[in-house]
């Protein structure tokens, strides 16, 4: 193609290969628009990152020097999404090249079923770059890049694979689409206008509010081991601490002796669901004892 009026970069995540999310790629552009979804081999996504991020390096580089007029619109669903924003980390020069990123179901905090896989963080297959927390890094990109993340969610704050507090991270719209599962995202065709009219106008979030709710979340977040969890068991939990404007903090400890917390608003709508192995739990206790001071 001489000259696409769009370049698409759909990148596949981990067990996949690039049909389905170039599929929805297409779906969404005219038919001058160049569409690239590399297949970076399925074997190889149950091993390590690196690798993978080296070959979506190599394609986007090539793409630019072809193309050096036109932006780029990037797409990952799940680890794809980790996998564009480790690329741009590593190429800030390319930032002004990018016209908008979108992650699907991404788990951007660290995913949970990885540090279930690896609690010792001894790097056990993929699940050690997975269960990695890259919030930090998706949060400078999208402060230059307009950036949507979109999560799934079945019920209780998960997709039945990643959390949807494990895909939010300052800067970046957001959108949750209920009922979705987080294989079918990669295909589900309620994407294709919600990502369209994000492309229409795509726009750099303004930061979270800096109220009370938000402080004690981010504080929470940096704990040692904090995992973004899902709600389900938040109706087990007990009021350790009401704060104010009614912002209750609750915890549960399940009969494995993984210690969970929840921050709610007066009305017990949670905001914020986390948890720490046994290996963490000192530190959760003694950041709880800290929040008296809030």
């Amino acid at each position: 193609m001489n000259n696409p009026d769009c370049i698409i970069l759909a990148q596949h995540g981990w067990s996949d290969d690039g049909h389905d999310i170039g599929n929805l790629a297409r779906a969404m552009v005219t038919t001058e628009a160049l569409v690239i979804a590399p297949s970076l081999g399925i074997l190889k996504t149950y091993w390590r990152i690196e690798p993978l991020i080296k070959q979506l390096e190599q394609i986007t580089l090539e793409t630019i020097k072809n193309y050096p007029k036109i932006s780029l619109r990037m797409i990952g669903h799940s680890m794809g999404g980790l996998i564009c924003i480790e690329l741009l980390h590593r190429h800030p020069e390319l930032w002004h090249r990018v016209h908008s990123l979108v992650v699907i179901g991404s788990p951007i905090g660290g995913s949970h079923l990885a540090r279930m896989i690896d609690p010792l963080g001894i790097g056990i297959g993929m699940a050690r770059d997975l269960g990695r927390n890259r919030r930090e890094t998706a949060t400078r990109i999208a402060q230059q890049i307009p950036t949507l993340a979109i999560a799934g969610d079945l019920g209780f704050g998960t997709d039945g694979m990643v959390t949807v507090e494990n895909t939010k991270f300052a800067h970046s719209q957001f959108i949750c689409l209920r009922g979705a599962a987080h294989v079918g995202l990669k295909s589900n065709q309620k994407l294709i206008p919600i990502i369209q009219e994000f492309w229409r106008n795509p726009q750099i979030a303004k930061a979270p509010a800096n109220n009370l709710a938000t402080r004690i979340i981010q504080y929470l977040q940096q704990v040692p081991g904090m995992t973004d969890a899902h709600y389900r068991n938040f109706s087990r939990s007990q009021i350790q601490l009401v704060l104010s404007e009614g912002i209750q903090i609750r915890t549960w400890t399940s009969p494995a002796r993984v210690d969970h917390v929840f921050v709610c608003d007066r009305e017990e709508k949670i905001l914020y669901g986390g948890y720490v192995g046994w290996l963490h739990a000192a530190q959760l206790h003694k950041a709880l004892r800290e929040l008296n001071n809030f």
